[in-house]
């Protein structure tokens, strides 16, 4: 099973799984958006390729990664590399773009967001996902935390149009999240991680659930795990 797609929760994935379902319901909310030629910007493993080009219109996926990024898998090279300024394509080249957990290493984001503007043709869209409630990760390369406030700010400033910004989850998720990730990554001993792995994967279970489909606002008080949308050049 892929890991960044296994439906299942188990002891190893319970940190990452309400994350990588999260990314995974997004993109599949994504689909309809993607036109023929898609850019997959800090692809890593493209672990959606597959995905995307059986269930879209999407005839030509392309992986552009940064000349600097982590090496995932030996087995999966990025079709193109680039110094994280300039990428190397033409003006509007693609009709749709994706970055997922991208923009939170992104030091300058207005440089990715406008180059990315650049690319994508007309009436093209940019498909996003970043963090809210994660730990430090990918250190020190690990910038910014956005609000659904600052990420339409600087879509705006490049350029970008019809700009929907949404969440997967509020109280219920962070909370399941959070218990998850202390129980996998704190400094607890194995034997203990397994405990309470047992005694608490019902609980994160039935929190994460009770934020499917639920449909949350951004307010004062709010709690939200991440955010994902779309824009439109």
């Amino acid at each position: 099973m892929n890991y960044f797609t296994d439906s299942k929760i188990n002891f190893s994935n319970l940190d990452v799984f309400i994350r990588r379902r999260s990314i995974f319901n997004a993109i599949k909310w994504a689909l309809p958006y993607f036109g023929k030629s898609l850019l997959d910007i800090g692809c890593g493993k493209m672990p959606y390729k597959n995905e995307i080009l059986e269930n879209s219109r999407v005839e030509s996926y392309v992986g552009l990664d940064i000349d600097s990024a982590i090496t995932y898998d030996e087995e999966v090279i990025p079709d193109f590399r680039w110094d994280g300024k300039v990428m190397p394509f033409e003006d509007n080249t693609f009709d749709s773009a994706f970055a997922t957990e991208v923009l939170e290493h992104c030091p300058n984001p207005e440089i990715i967001l406008a180059e990315i503007f650049r690319v994508i043709k007309d009436d093209g869209c940019f498909f996003f996902t970043v963090p809210f409630i994660w730990n430090l990760h990918e250190v020190p390369h690990d910038e910014f935390r956005y609000t659904p406030f600052s990420l339409n700010r600087l879509l705006a400033e490049a350029g970008f149009e019809n700009i929907e910004i949404y969440t997967s989850g509020g109280w219920d998720s962070y909370l399941a999240q959070a218990i998850a990730t202390w129980i996998k990554r704190s400094s607890i001993s194995q034997r203990k991680k397994v405990f309470f792995s047992f005694l608490l994967k019902p609980l994160i279970k039935k929190l994460y659930s009770r934020d499917l489909n639920k449909k949350i606002s951004f307010k004062d008080g709010q709690m939200i795990t991440d955010l994902y949308g779309i824009a439109k050049k």
